[in-house]
């Protein structure tokens, strides 16, 4: 029964890249058999997707689509065969990578090595929630399928040092040793000893065949005291006839002529072909885990665990007692760390770190312990890493996670936090040191373009407050977004904001200062709000009228309807940031902004050298009324 099931599955995956002309047949024909044999060591509910104590499993190789959406049909999850028939096509459940939109995905992978750092985030966020719940309450574990490509990328290094660190004993990877990419054979680019690479991790490790069934159930049955990586020898398109063990059948569709020849060698009749046996076989291993969710549940209750459930579940945002930053000069970095620890003192499922630099950043959270036990998680100098895992805690479900370094560091975790606005996780990275404010640590460590190229990605809010009390209220809006939320912060000290003279936080941008019959509008982020504030006073001594605008968030400014725009940018409007900022020209006459990248210095003798000072700012405006 086992080689019928795996051959219907991997001819399935087979027909899906067929019909679509379009798709990854190679790995799912390899993996058949562990896929098989996986089944039925999962303990999972495909009528309750979100059963917390679920066995996850992560397909790290994301262009192994076709395989996900095989394994979720014939497992019983909200997926049918005119669901898998319509794979990679506009609208359908089963696109080119697996998002979390279709049932039973648990976290949206392509980019490789994004899954298995994923992973051990899921796996951390299981330690976390069981020191919250207890280890009999949260007892699963985190299986992951990975392949070359993932293993080559430098954020798997990242993560699973960091796992074999904290010798996670839930986490299971499966390496799909096919030894073929794109290019061809792996020895092109490749000579890795990977079983001594992740013993020096801190990893348990076994080799197997990947193709044999008593091989593969022997591995999973192990119980392991460490993470444990299981590298099972395979065939890229197994059972493809002239193209088994070919790196042709990675990206491409086998051809209907070798397709239907393979099939017939392999005893499938006809497309898409799925015996009732077989279905049978599949969804009562899927069926294993209703029971235990029951169970699960009685247990909860039992144990007296439900109310702390519920508040991780659901948390109530109104328990939060909010500092009060009024009239202090206070570094949006230093008003943040005492925001995060406010947040953290009423909301048990906050918790976060920072890439070895929380002194820094000040994202400590005081007396809350570190991982597992507590709040604190520490991820070494990982930048990449941390926002997969960060993610992954996002998507595990019980927690509300943020994680920490320099601004000029995002760009090394960047393809994490896209994959966070893709999903739409709610989750926050604080960035501070955000502009050349940095001073002597000098261009290296000086943002220009970060702050434009963010703000460019969809679904990503990114916040740049001007002061202590702007930083509040921009926490305040970011918990109740379903999205990713930046906080790009400062070193330096910024004066107290006045109380807002129309519009407020929410709106992205608001007035701060507003004269009737002004004519021109001064607008800013951040630190250099401060710098217009002292501009328009210079200008009203020359008989200027300016307003001054605050825009802490140009992704909430985008949302707001033309009326309410027209109202805040009043006669001509000069932007001044810090930074490229060029995304502003689309409101602005003109940008005050940076062309270059920084220099070293004194913090205020480099504002002053760029043209970030009162006097310049008033003298850029007066120079814009003129044209």
């Amino acid at each position: 029964m086992f080689n019928k099931m795996s051959n219907e599955l991997r001819f399935l995956c087979a027909d899906m890249v067929e019909k679509a002309n379009s798709g990854h047949p190679g790995a799912p024909m390899g993996l058949a058999e562990i896929i098989t044999a996986l089944s039925g060591n999962l303990c999972h509910n495909p009528k309750n997707p979100n059963w917390l104590n679920r066995d996850r499993l992560v397909f790290s190789g994301g262009h192994a689509s076709s395989l996900v959406y095989a394994f979720l049909y014939l497992s019983g999850y909200a997926l049918s065969m005119d669901d898998l028939k319509a794979f990679r096509q506009l609208g359908s459940k089963t696109p080119g990578h697996p998002e979390i939109t279709t049932p039973g995905v648990e976290i949206a992978t392509g980019p490789l090595g994004q899954g298995v750092a994923n992973a051990v985030g899921l796996a951390m966020a299981a330690k976390s929630a069981a020191s919250l719940l207890g280890a009999d309450i949260i007892n699963h574990k985190v299986y992951c399928l990975c392949g070359d490509g993932d293993l080559q990328e430098g954020i798997s290094y990242e993560a699973c040092a960091l796992a074999g660190h904290h010798r996670l004993d839930n986490l299971v990877l499966i390496y799909d040793s096919n030894r073929i990419t794109i290019e061809g054979d792996t020895s092109v680019a490749w000579s890795e000893n990977v079983k001594a690479r992740f013993e020096a991790q801190g990893f348990e490790v076994a080799i197997i065949n990947g193709h044999c069934e008593d091989e593969i159930k022997l591995a999973l049955s192990k119980q392991k005291e460490k993470p444990y990586l299981i590298i099972a020898n395979t065939v890229i398109a197994k059972g493809a006839l002239d193209l088994e063990g070919s790196h042709k059948a990675h990206g491409a569709p086998l051809g209907a002529e070798l397709l239907a020849k393979a099939k017939e060698a392999a005893g499938i009749k006809g497309d898409f072909s799925v015996s009732e046996d077989v279905l049978f076989a599949f969804r009562a291993m899927g069926e294993k885990g209703e029971l235990a969710n029951a169970k699960w549940d009685e247990q909860v209750k039992n144990a007296g665990k439900k109310e702390l459930l519920d508040s991780l579940l659901k948390p109530d945002f109104s328990k939060i007692s909010w500092p009060d930053f009024k009239g202090q000069k206070i570094a949006t970095r230093d008003s943040n760390h005492k925001i995060l620890n406010t947040i953290s003192t009423s909301l048990p499922g906050f918790l976060g770190g920072s890439a070895d630099l929380a002194p820094s950043n000040k994202t400590e959270l005081s007396g809350a312990g570190d991982f597992p036990a507590g709040k604190n998680l520490h991820f070494g100098i990982r930048e990449h890493a941390m926002g997969a895992i960060t993610n992954a805690y996002a998507r595990y479900g019980l927690f509300l996670p943020f994680c920490a370094t320099f601004f000029v560091f995002s760009d090394y975790m960047r393809a994490s936090v896209r994959m966070a606005a893709l999903m739409g996780l709610k989750e926050f990275f604080v960035w501070t040191h955000d502009s050349i404010g940095v001073g002597e640590d000098g261009p290296t460590h000086e943002p220009v373009e970060q702050l434009s190229s963010l703000r460019a990605m969809p679904n990503l809010f990114v916040f740049r407050p001007a002061s202590g009390v702007e930083n509040t209220l921009c926490w305040q809006k970011a918990l109740g977004l379903n999205a990713p939320s930046a906080f790009v912060l400062s070193r330096q000290g910024l004066e107290a904001t006045p109380e807002a003279a129309f519009g407020s936080v929410e709106n992205g941008a608001y007035l701060l200062k507003e004269s009737k019959n002004a004519q021109i509008t001064l607008l800013a982020s951040g630190s250099e709000v401060e710098l217009c504030l002292k501009a328009s006073d210079l200008l009203a001594k020359e008989g200027v009228v300016a307003n001054v605008v605050s825009a802490p968030c140009f992704e909430l400014f985008e949302s707001q309807d033309k009326s309410y725009k027209s109202r805040i940018l009043t006669g001509k409007v000069l932007a001044v940031e810090a930074a490229s900022a060029i995304e502003w020209y689309k409101y602005a006459d003109d940008v005050l902004g940076m062309s270059t990248f920084g220099e070293s210095g004194k913090a205020e003798k480099l504002f002053e050298h760029f043209g970030f000072s009162p006097e310049n700012v008033a003298k850029k405006a007066k120079e814009l009324l003129d044209k």
